[in-house]
């Protein structure tokens, strides 16, 4: 990718996971000039392009090429990847074929920037955290529901001089953005905002709000985020506002006393995903009746939060346990069943140590 502006090719653009959020971010770029290509394993090839709905309800038209394999595009000056973790590796792996392209990682989570530097080390390395809702209403349609943004941070030096340009192009494309410093800062305060009512929601199948208006469910709530908190002190590392994520406001809140931070905490919580469902709730509802055949992303949310705590002498207790009953329910139908809308059955789950079970 070009650096500056006076390259007049225009940049093109790899999007390996075109999902809906690398469908939003790559129609988005496409918007603004950009040569976009994605992959979708599950489509034939095609030139049909995507159609961006903005939040005010204009739309907009993009052109796009669309391939099966990451190895059918052709040599690209960004690639963004934006799978899900438990494919980032495979995703990465044909990604080989352009070594030093910049690399644009854009996964919830723990991890993928290490991941990405393992299997890309040559190639200027950028953290990327999103914040605006986006719904992909079909493979030719995507949402931008409302607020939020972009922010991004350098992970490898080489990765510097790529973040400010490529934000503007964000910016010009009217999305919100932010250049932040600290990688780690920036994707550990991401985690923050993912972890709200995630893990909870997907094991007792409710909604934010009535998890919040639960003392006992909330208090749940405030445990994980106070040893993720911990974890990031320990760490030496913290939180960082994200484009319309206030989310050291949030760290504030959940360290007042329960009583008083959970009605100022409730209040927003509901409406902070513009009526999408958390990641976690979607990825166990979408099993049906039967066990998910793709591990969820947990190991890399609450799990993350228990891994980091054990070399820095944290204890994450409720992490660690949120995590184990996410994977057994996406994993075992009986158990989803058996602890679906019934906060006693989780809170009596939540008394077991986790790996004891």
């Amino acid at each position: 990718m070009a650096s500056g502006s006076d390259d007049p090719r225009p940049k093109r653009l790899l999007v390996v996971g075109a999902g809906a959020v690398g469908s939003f971010l790559g129609t988005l770029l496409g918007s603004v000039g950009y040569d976009v290509t994605l992959v979708r394993i599950f489509e034939p090839p095609s030139e049909a392009p995507v159609t961006l709905v903005r939040p005010d309800g204009t739309r907009s038209v993009v052109p796009v090429r669309r391939v099966t394999r990451t190895a059918d595009a052709s040599p690209p000056d960004l690639i963004l990847v934006a799978v899900k973790m438990p494919f980032l590796r495979e995703a990465l792996a044909p990604t080989l074929a352009w070594p030093d392209a910049p690399t644009l990682t854009i996964e919830n989570g723990i991890g993928a920037e290490e991941m990405a530097a393992q299997i890309r080390p040559l190639a200027p390395q950028i953290a990327g955290s999103l914040t605006a809702p986006i719904r992909l209403a079909s493979e030719d349609e995507v949402f931008w529901l409302g607020r939020g943004g972009i922010a991004l941070a350098a992970a490898n030096p080489r990765a510097e001089l790529f973040v400010r340009p490529l934000l503007a192009d964000f910016a010009r494309a009217g999305l919100r953005t932010a250049a932040l410093p600290d990688a780690k800062a920036m994707k550990w305060s991401k985690l923050l905002t993912n972890m709200i009512a995630n893990a909870t929601g997907a094991i007792l199948d409710m909604d934010p709000d009535a998890i919040y208006a639960d003392p006992r469910l909330f208090d749940v709530e405030r445990r994980q985020f106070l040893e993720a908190l911990d974890v990031m002190a320990a760490m030496r590392l913290r939180p960082v506002r994200l484009p319309g994520a206030p989310v050291p406001w949030l760290a504030r809140a959940i360290r007042l006393p329960g009583w008083l931070g959970r009605p100022i905490l409730r209040r927003i919580v509901g409406g902070a995903r513009a009526g999408k469902l958390p990641s976690l709730r979607l990825h166990v509802r979408t099993a049906g009746e039967g066990p998910s055949p793709e591990q969820t992303e947990v190991a890399w949310m609450n799990g993350a939060v228990a891994a980091a705590g054990r070399p820095h002498n944290v204890a994450t207790p409720v992490n660690a346990r949120l995590s184990e009953l996410v994977e057994d329910v996406a994993a075992h139908p009986d158990r989803r069943v058996w602890l679906r809308h019934n906060p006693e059955r989780f809170l009596a789950e939540m008394a077991v140590p986790a790996g004891r079970s």
